[in-house]
Parts: C-alpha cells; sequence; structure tokens
C-alpha cells in the first residue's frame, strides 16, 4: 500500500501531479542496494522534479538534493515529484535502460500512469487504488483543505498550517510560491507537490473571495 495513493482533488488538478519512487525489498533485494537507490535519484533529478526526497534525510526544501542523494541507505525509499507527464515519461525511460533491479512505482491518475508508461516502454506489474477515507470524517476540515494535506502520505502537513499559508497570502505576508514551499517542508519523503500546491492556493484564495493582487 503506497502513501502516495491518498491525493484528493479534481481530475484536473490531479493531472500535472505524478509521485515516482523506488525501494529495495527487505530480506530479498535490501543489502548493499543504497548505490541503486542513489542511481535513480541521479537520474530523476536529471529532469527537473518539483520535489525530491529520502524519508530517511528529507526533501529538497530542508535539505540540498546532492545532500539527500549522498545519504542514500539500503533501507531509504526515494522519492521524486513530476508536474509534467513529458518529464515523467523522460525518467522513466531512462531508469527503463538504466535496468537498477529494484521496484520502481508511479503514482498518479491511472490512465494517464497507464499511457505513460506506454510511452516509455515500460509494462505495469501492479495496479492499487485508495478506499478513500473512513471512519468519522465529520471531523475533517473543508474538502479544499484535504487537498493539500493529503499530499503527503503521513500526513505531516497539518490542517492548521495549509489554514495559516492561506491567511498569510491574504494578508501579503508570503507569495503563494513561497507558501506553497512552506508546506512542502513538513512532508519529509518529499512527495509533496508545490506546484500544484500553488495552483490550488490560487483556487482556494478565488473561490474563497480572496484578492491577492
Amino acid at each position: 500500500m503506497s502513501h502516495t495513493l491518498h491525493r484528493r482533488g479534481t481530475l484536473e488538478s490531479l493531472k500535472n501531479d505524478y509521485v515516482l519512487f523506488a525501494m529495495s525489498a527487505k530480506g530479498i533485494n535490501e543489502v548493499d542496494s543504497s548505490a541503486k537507490l542513489q542511481r535513480f535519484l541521479q537520474i530523476v533529478n536529471r529532469f527537473e522534479p518539483v520535489n525530491l526526497g529520502d524519508m530517511r534525510t528529507g526533501n529538497r526544501y530542508i535539505t540540498p538534493s546532492g545532500e539527500i542523494i549522498e545519504k542514500t541507505r539500503d533501507t531509504s525509499i526515494v522519492h521524486g515529484v513530476f508536474d509534467n507527464r513529458e518529464s515523467l515519461i523522460k525518467a522513466l525511460k531512462a531508469l527503463k535502460d538504466e535496468d537498477l533491479g529494484i521496484s520502481v512505482i508511479v503514482s498518479g491518475l491511472l490512465g494517464d500512469v497507464r499511457e505513460c508508461c506506454q510511452e516509455a516502454g515500460v509494462k505495469r506489474h501492479t495496479c492499487e487504488t485508495s478506499l478513500g477515507i473512513w471512519g468519522k470524517t465529520e471531523r475533517l476540515p473543508e474538502e479544499e483543505i484535504l487537498r493539500f494535506t493529503t499530499m503527503c502520505g503521513h500526513g505531516q502537513v497539518p490542517f492548521n498550517l495549509i489554514k495559516k499559508m492561506i491567511t498569510d497570502v491574504k494578508e501579503r505576508k508570503l507569495t503563494v510560491r513561497e507558501a506553497a514551499e512552506e508546506m512542502a517542508k513538513p512532508c519529509q519523503c518529499g512527495v509533496f507537490n508545490p506546484k500544484r500546491a500553488e495552483a490550488m492556493l490560487e483556487e482556494v484564495l478565488c473561490l474563497w473571495g480572496i484578492r491577492v493582487a
């Protein structure tokens, strides 16, 4: 079960949100896999991801990309996030050519991911979907807030942080980009998409009748 499956939003906003990540399997190919995971990050970083990270070290908004790559270990789970399918396809093609021998996962809309894999010459092995949120859903915040927080699969981006960033943009303390990057920082793995967050911030501010220009 991937922690990147729970992203919420409209089909339009999810079209430009792809998470590509890799990991070794404990007890199978974990030993001495750090070099392969490092190579994965090096390849992904060539195609201008909007975020990059390792759950052990952090994401590019709190740790330099070079340090993230350098500190990769056998137990790392490494990630790259793309905001366009062209970059994702190029990264998939490069990873296919490299044939690292580790599991590579792509998260996104099923139809889009299937097409991207086909264009990259990659045969999809397994497909997983999210069953959504169960339980006392009435205790959750507005849907607009959930669209931000669910971009961190471990729930490390707090509801109140999102609300504060909206307020700070409204009060002109931060730009939309600065606010989106602040949101990305708590997501240790680096699967938060700040570019999508920028677009959603603009939408929320418009819906809530807040002018920032």
